[in-house]
């Protein structure tokens, strides 16, 4: 009876160290090492010359002559996955992902030491979209073949195989490849805004040009492209690329075409129809849908709420279906990731939680909540279930197996990647053959020579299970466009949020070339050459107040450029963003210096009061 008692005090002993495993294992998880991992695996996918400041010592310079036969440079840009081809499609929504994650996180990052190589990882594609840009109607989509890259196994350094350019063009269109390099342009130019502005305005301008060819010329590029058809075939065709542009390039710019482009297309286009349960590198619409819904919680919807309303909608359809709270749910393993494919099911994973992520707090800077099938949901739970995806992304699963390659001390060590697995061209540079490689390293059945340091492998099927072997593409196959929305999560989870509001406007740049077609704006009848229009856009309640959020748009309403401009703000108790503060009054942010004819600014603050007094004390007109 001793015994048995002992032995029963042992088994209860050892029931609760079992329950309390999931909390412990949860708590153990380093994000901000996550993060530095996640981003290195950039610099390993690197094509061209690299820089000195590369971080991955294994890799050497390759692809330098991409581009040469057409004429054109295009060395540079990122291999997308395991192979050495250069696909523009999903490399374009990997520099929007990460150009989104920095946008929301950047706070963050660099509180973690992090934001210059993710801005550096941003810079190394839109260099390389520059290149492939080098007319208004023209955009290189892809360099090299998936049929004769697949065909052999060497390092990026070695290929041997076809390095053909290929192009969209008017004759030849692509409207959701120079769609989506378009956002990625318009998004990334908003990253480097304040660093440097005249790079910001040139990715601006790329942008511009790239959404009015999109927009113009219309067809799916892998109809020009058909190289393309195999790997990276554009499905959900190109309208869902033409509004997430037309987002991008609003947010960009402030633009109202833009925003009448969302709103006036949101039904053709199918955004106020498609109630989505994926988002990745070909539909886009669950994506487009969230930042309309957050169009709408800034006040930034003008004349389109009842639009942007159904956007709401079906991105609250979209959050609802990932946590298990909808009409409609996304499958999940019994070890609880969300699963959609058993072929590199990872970048759903980390799509929906970044999307999750965002729109959580995008609802708690509104003080808003879920409305999901079941009611209404917090914020915070929105937030837990991606914190549950990285969690289990990380270790915490039924196979305690990390799928992050370098994190924990379980990872994949076969990963189905040219580059990782051939001894590195620094340590033996003897030439690596086409079908040699397969040969040699490809068949080996042990850990790879090189480690692939932050690479987040297509992971486990439906039921948990995964094979570490390097034959095994589906699940052993890191991609890029698995560890760009990652950036923005692991920053989230890692570095907290810290009271930042997710829906204040982004900086403005100072200059942008127009080159798409825009609305008649009657002249005003007024006589007053500034016009003032402040708008109540949000409110909460903490503390027992109850605290409001003003937009306040100033409009230069003559035919001349404003120069100069001061403002007599009185009556305000809180915060301003966007304008720049002098003895006694307010004038231009620093990234203005002037304001042309017909163009605005805006400002937002933020009190526990009605609306604050705002009017011109002094202008000049040049």
């Amino acid at each position: 009876m001793e015994r048995s008692a002992a032995f029963a005090s042992k088994m209860t002993t050892l029931f609760l160290l079992v329950s309390l495993l999931p909390a412990l294992v949860m708590a153990g998880h380093d994000y901000k090492q996550a993060l530095s991992k996640s981003i290195l695996f950039f610099e390993a996918q690197r094509s061209g010359v690299l820089p000195r400041n590369q971080r991955i010592s294994w890799r050497g310079n390759s692809g330098l002559n991409d581009g040469k036969a057409s004429g054109v440079d295009l060395v540079g840009g990122y291999y997308d996955a395991g192979d050495n081809v250069k696909f523009g499609l999903p490399m374009a929504f990997t520099v929007t992902m990460m150009s989104w994650s920095i946008l929301e996180y950047g706070n963050q990052m660099a509180a973690g030491g992090e934001l210059p190589h993710a801005m550096d990882a941003v810079k190394w594609g839109t260099d390389y979209f520059i290149k492939a840009h080098p007319e208004p109607n023209i955009l290189y989509g892809e360099v090299g073949d998936g049929n004769t890259d697949h065909y052999c196994w060497q390092r990026p350094e070695d290929m041997t195989t076809d390095r053909r350019a290929y192009r969209i063009d008017p004759s030849n269109p692509g409207s959701d490849l120079a769609g989506e390099t378009a956002a990625a342009m318009a998004a990334a130019s908003m990253v480097f805004r304040r660093r440097d502005p005249s790079y910001s305005a040139e990715l601006l301008r790329h942008a511009e040009q790239l959404f009015a060819f999109a927009d113009k010329y219309r067809g799916k590029y892998d109809s020009s492209i058909t190289v393309a058809q195999k790997y990276y075939r554009s499905v959900s065709g190109y309208n869902d690329e033409l509004l997430w542009a037309a987002a991008w390039m609003y947010q960009a710019t402030n633009d109202q075409y833009y925003l009448d482009y969302l709103g006036n297309n949101g039904d053709s286009m199918g955004a106020t129809g498609w109630k989505m349960t994926e988002f990745g590198w070909d539909v886009k619409y669950a994506g487009v849908q969230t930042l309309g819904a957050k169009f709408l919680m800034q006040g930034k919807e003008g004349q389109h709420a009842s639009v942007l309303e159904k956007y709401q909608q079906n991105a609250e359809y979209f959050m609802c279906s990932c946590i298990g709270k909808g009409s409609k749910n996304v499958q999940r393993t019994p070890g609880g990731l969300i699963f959609r494919q058993r072929w590199n099911n990872m970048q759903y994973v980390t799509s929906s939680s970044f999307l999750a992520t965002v729109y959580a707090d995008y609802l708690s800077s509104a003080g808003k909540t879920l409305s999901c099938a079941s009611g209404n949901v917090q914020p915070s739970e929105l937030l837990s279930f991606a914190q549950s995806q990285v969690d289990y992304i990380l270790g915490d699963n039924p196979r305690a197996t990390s799928y992050m390659v370098g994190y924990g001390n379980n990872y994949p060590r076969q990963v189905h990647h040219r580059a990782a697995s051939i001894v590195s061209y620094k340590v033996d540079r003897s030439f690596v053959s086409c079908r040699g490689g397969y040969a040699t390293w490809f068949s080996r059945k042990a850990s790879d020579p090189n480690l692939l340091t932050g690479a987040l492998v297509g992971g486990p099927d439906a039921y948990d299970n995964f094979a570490d072997q390097r034959d095994n593409y589906e699940q052993t196959e890191p991609a890029t466009y698995n560890n760009a929305p990652l950036l923005g999560i692991l920053a989230r989870l890692g570095l907290g949020h810290s009271g930042y509001n997710q829906l204040l406007p982004v900086v403005l740049p100072t200059t942008k070339q127009i080159v798409t077609p825009r609305l008649h704006v009657p002249a005003a009848t007024t006589t007053s050459p500034i016009s003032i229009e402040q708008k109540l856009t949000t409110w909460w309640n903490a503390d027992g107040k109850t605290y409001s959020r003003y937009s306040t748009v100033v409009t230069n309403k003559s035919d001349k450029t404003l120069t100069s401009l001061n403002l007599w703000i009185s009556k305000l108790y809180g915060p301003i963003w966007g304008l720049t503060k002098t003895k006694n009054s307010y004038t231009f942010p620093s990234w203005i210096q002037s304001l042309p004819a017909g163009k605005s600014l805006d400002f937002v603050y933020i009190h526990a009061s009605s609306q604050a007094e705002v009017s011109v004390s002094g202008y000049k007109l040049a």
